[in-house]
């Protein structure tokens, strides 16, 4: 765990074949053995939410918490709080962190997107109605290094593109 620019930002989620991440309200499914690798892969580091999700989804033990929010008079207790997620990343490095997982929601994956150096995607076989929805991940920036299928849906991670083209 050393200063400096070795931690990885991973965006963590479980994503529908047509990108929606939830309804905005709720969550649109439950599949006990994502909760159950999404704990494991992130016990013991900090998740990055948004005020929103974190309210959805509360305090998990632990893991740090920081929660992006545009209020300056929001708090809740045992986490800390970020005006960005950039901030919120930074704050994860100065504690030297070695994994900082993004959480969710979609504005918080939206602003993360060019920090992360991984994506630990959940691709559930489903096409639900929603309004929350992940980023685009594209091939241009993307590859995926590897898919571990399950039924109903896959566990699959992927890395940035070793060289990055302008144009």
């Amino acid at each position: 765990m050393s200063e400096g620019t070795d931690m990885q930002v991973i965006a963590i989620a479980a994503v529908a074949d047509n990108g929606v991440i939830g309804s905005g309200e709720d969550m649109l499914w439950h599949i006990g053995e994502d909760f159950r690798r999404f704990k494991q892969v992130t016990m013991g580091h900090t998740l990055v939410f948004g005020r929103r999700t974190f309210e959805q989804i509360g305090k998990l033990p632990g893991r740090r918490h920081i929660v992006c929010t545009r209020d300056p008079d929001w708090s809740a207790e045992g986490v800390d709080v970020a005006f960005s997620v950039p901030r919120a990343v930074e704050m994860a490095r100065a504690a030297g962190e070695d994994i900082c997982f993004i959480a969710g929601g979609a504005q918080i994956y939206a602003a993360a997107m060019e920090l992360c150096t991984g994506l630990d995607i959940t691709a559930v076989h489903r096409s639900p109605e929603g309004a929350a929805r992940f980023p685009e991940i594209a091939a241009s920036r993307w590859r995926e290094v590897s898919r571990n299928r399950r039924d109903g849906f896959d566990f699959v991670q992927f890395r940035p593109l070793e060289s990055r083209s302008e144009g």
